[in-house]
């Protein structure tokens, strides 16, 4: 089976070093293995991730020379490939969980769900508690007049430990009730979560291979629930260690953290390129190289497992 990969950014910015970093990998590590990478843009919530990001994005990756096989405006015989427009696709899937009985309303707010007596994870991730598990359909229409508003939907999921071999990282297992919690499918306002949409677009892309942030470890276990229920083959994953900032705090957008746009200012592509490949052990020394030159040593096994906090003097 040929190895496909795939980019699949939210355009809500520029792309950080953290960013680049898992497009880097996730195309070497495609591309050393004869394959392809499919780009989707994932733009699901539409206000925050307006189209002329997902344009920049794209005249980003080119200009690393980080050059996807199909998807984004390129197109190809899965499309669309923006999120946005695939919300009919959702919608078929979502029915079938709902025709399974698995699915309930959930009105409760954000700041409910962050309230202190909500269980958390050893992470610090809050897992839902199960509040609107039993209410009855009469207490269902009650509470949508008195908010005025369709309740979010959840998926309930079952009593078990979920298990997998995460390419680069080994065995990860979650007991579904109290690490992962029911989770939510389908938004207040009618758009798609995130593990839904991502569960049906890499099957409908025939993507193989998902290689992100060891920050979405957590998420794969609800993800390979989804593909179970909906009978969809699972791709294999691969989760990178994050790069941090010299103080130790995570790269972020919000921050501004050596954003592209920035670091266009004072690097080529290749010396950028360079840099994130010799920071995750695939560069021996810190000079300039080119996405294809590093292809033919790739190697997972060079790759750190703990997350890399990058030195000042870097960047």
């Amino acid at each position: 089976m040929e190895t496909v990969g795939r980019f699949a950014p939210s355009p809500s910015g520029r792309m950080h070093l953290g960013n680049l970093a898992c497009s880097l990998i996730a195309w070497l590590s495609a591309k050393a293995a004869g394959g392809k990478i499919v780009l989707r843009i994932e733009d699901l919530d539409a206000d925050r991730c307006p189209r002329h990001y997902a344009d920049a994005l794209e005249h980003d990756l080119r200009w690393l020379g980080l050059v996807w096989d199909e998807g984004g405006s390129v197109g190809g015989q899965h499309g669309p490939y923006y999120q946005s427009e695939r919300s009919h696709i959702y919608a078929k899937a979502y029915r079938k969980l709902e025709q399974m009985g698995i699915t309930y309303p959930c009105f409760c707010s954000r700041s409910q769900l962050h309230a202190a007596s909500a269980p958390h994870r050893s992470d610090g991730q809050v897992v839902y508690a199960g509040t609107c598990r039993a209410l009855t359909p009469e207490q269902v229409s009650q509470k949508i007049v008195a908010i005025g508003r369709l309740p979010a939907m959840r998926l309930r999921v079952p009593d078990e430990t979920l298990s997998y071999i995460d390419g680069h990282l080994g065995e990860y297992s979650e007991y579904l009730p109290t690490e992962c919690g029911d989770f939510i499918l389908r938004r207040f306002d009618g758009v798609y979560a995130y593990q839904l949409a991502v569960v049906v677009d890499d099957a409908a892309m025939e993507v193989t291979q998902v290689v992100r942030g060891a920050d979405l470890a957590s998420s794969t276990p609800r993800q390979l629930l989804l593909y179970r229920l909906l009978n969809l083959p699972a791709p294999r994953f691969y989760h990178i260690p994050l790069l941090l900032a010299a103080d130790g705090r995570r790269l972020s957008k919000r921050d501004g953290d050596d954003s592209l746009e920035n670091l266009q200012k004072k690097y080529t592509a290749e010396e950028i390129i360079g840099k994130l490949a010799f920071a995750y052990g695939l560069n021996p020394e810190n000079i300039p190289r080119s996405p294809k030159s590093l292809i033919a040593d790739f190697d997972w096994s060079k790759i750190p497992k703990q997350d890399i906090c990058l030195p000042k003097d870097l960047f």
